[in-house]
């Protein structure tokens, strides 16, 4: 897979590039990771990539031709079509099915905004979807292109160790959270290792880490069990549960 992003500071791409899970993927081969700075595209000595709002206002607005030109550039790089996603506040929520869609695909690029934003009419003609990692603001779409990167690439078959890790990952298991996990030692001032996780009984240990993963999510995310489809064994687990840990 091929991530093009385009953004004012592709050294960050670089430095995404080189650690954990990310920088794995790119030693194996399945993923390759490109940074296009739209400065290099921008007339003038002074390179200029931004310009005051029409309207007035505070700050600036990326404008339409370094950014075209940039892009126009990205995709010109290889000959596999590519999607431009923008990284914005205003885009569809980022959910683990969308980055399971974005995994599949052979490349895509990443537009990573600053300032105050980028002109409208450039969002309108080069933009495929634009994507939010959440209800908040940031000061440029860097930190979100790194998100979609490390999701993305941890869904790479062989970028990750033991490929189950994925699979039990909360939201993969049927949109639910994951249940909880213990190490060594068995006993600590903290607390004790449940004795099912122990007992060698892999179906027991199944039960108990469903029945905990549905809990966990009716506790914290309660709004992904309308979605989850659940069986009558999974509703008679949440309900154990329930009856367990009441309100």
């Amino acid at each position: 897979m091929r991530i093009d992003i385009v953004s004012l500071f592709p050294e960050f791409v670089s430095q995404i590039a080189r650690h954990g899970v990310v920088g794995r993927a790119q030693e194996r081969g399945l993923l390759a990771l490109h940074g296009w700075n739209p400065r290099d595209h921008a007339e003038g000595s002074y390179r200029r990539v931004d310009d005051r709002p029409f309207g007035g206002g505070p700050g600036m607005v990326m404008m339409i031709d370094p950014l075209r030109d940039c892009l126009a550039a990205a995709r010109l790089a290889d000959p596999a079509p590519a999607r431009v996603i923008y990284l914005s506040p205003q885009g569809r929520p980022l959910t683990q099915a969308k980055v399971r869609e974005l995994a599949g695909e052979s490349r895509f690029i990443l537009l990573c905004g600053r300032y105050e934003g980028v002109d409208e009419r450039l969002l309108a003609a080069e933009v495929d979807e634009e994507i939010s990692i959440g209800d908040y603001v940031l000061s440029g779409g860097e930190l979100a292109a790194a998100v979609v990167v490390d999701a993305v690439a941890r869904l790479q078959d062989g970028a990750l160790n033991d490929a189950e890790s994925a699979a039990q990952d909360s939201f993969e298991a049927d949109g639910l959270l994951d249940c909880p996990h213990y190490t060594r030692p068995v006993e600590h001032e903290l607390g004790n290792v449940p004795e099912v996780l122990m007992s060698g009984n892999h179906a027991q240990i199944a039960r108990w880490r469903r029945q905990q993963a549905l809990g966990r999510t009716w506790l914290r995310r309660p709004d992904l069990l309308d979605e989850a489809g659940l069986s009558k064994a999974d509703r008679e687990l949440l309900d154990a549960f329930k009856a367990e840990n009441p309100g």
